[in-house]
């Protein structure tokens, strides 16, 4: 199952991937992103790769296991 791989040292706390999916990304204490889940369906693809390209410092991928 792919999963979504966020790196906290480059993330800036734009929030746009919780924009694109909130039951997916949060932000923490640090304003930094927070994922509430790392899996997702297949059929989440596509909203997963929007969050991903929608980080404007890249922060988010998408890896497969």
């Amino acid at each position: 199952m792919p999963e979504v791989v966020a790196d906290l040292g480059l993330c800036q706390g734009y929030a746009n991937c919780i924009n694109v999916a909130p039951d997916v990304f949060d932000l923490n204490d640090d304003d930094q992103v927070m994922l509430l889940r790392a899996a997702f369906e297949p059929a989440d693809q596509p909203r997963m790769e929007d969050a991903v390209h929608g980080c404007p410092v890249s922060a988010l991928s998408i890896a497969d296991e």
